[in-house]
């Protein structure tokens, strides 16, 4: 983990050698017990108030340089999916939750444009090969996601609560990018 600007030429040890489909990943808190007690409550304990305290701290990723792009030209918002099952479970994706927050902050709009087809078990005990591997074929684009047309869709901004290995908003962005969605990128509240 690296703390604070960097501002010179850098490569990560942990990515150096890993390809990813999404340009860059911005994650606001670093892992603690207070960000995860947070994302954990809305998570698990079905306290859905936390998603608009969430979505603010998601807000903050925005005064990234790279991301002033994404407000001028109003790119679309995708909430990493649930399986049916899960959102079943919780009663609503924490994902989308936090998302149609950030949305009505930013003013940008929010679509549910993956889907998750087929139940994968829990990746919170799975290594990054593992997770890559259990996510392969469980996302597709929605009815929504394929009337998403790149030439009007300047671009695409994952939203998911944790970025921990990134397998599954790589496979999120690899599906976006088979249908022609070239500028994706990710911001998640904290990274694990």
């Amino acid at each position: 983990m690296f703390d604070g600007n960097i501002s010179s030429s850098f490569v990560c040890p942990n990515c150096q050698s890993l390809s990813y489909q999404f340009r860059f990943a911005r994650p606001v808190l670093d892992c603690s017990d207070s960000a995860r007690e947070l994302i954990h409550g809305l998570k698990y304990q079905k306290n859905l108030y936390l998603a608009r305290e969430l979505a603010r701290f998601a807000a903050e990723a925005f005064a990234d340089p790279r991301l002033r792009q994404a407000i001028d030209e109003r790119w679309t918002l995708v909430p990493v999916p649930l399986h049916r099952s899960r959102e079943q479970q919780r009663y609503y994706n924490q994902s989308h939750e936090i998302a149609r927050h950030l949305g009505a902050f930013l003013q940008l709009p929010v679509v549910r444009a993956l889907e998750r087809v087929r139940a994968t078990p829990t990746q919170t005990r799975l290594s990054r090969r593992q997770r890559l591997k259990n996510l392969q074929g469980a996302i597709a684009l929605t009815r929504q996601g394929k009337a998403l047309h790149p030439e009007k869709t300047r671009g695409i901004i994952l939203i998911d609560d944790v970025f921990t290995t990134g397998a599954t908003v790589q496979e999120c962005a690899k599906i976006l990018c088979q249908n022609q969605h070239e500028n994706v990128v990710v911001v998640t509240v904290m990274r694990g």
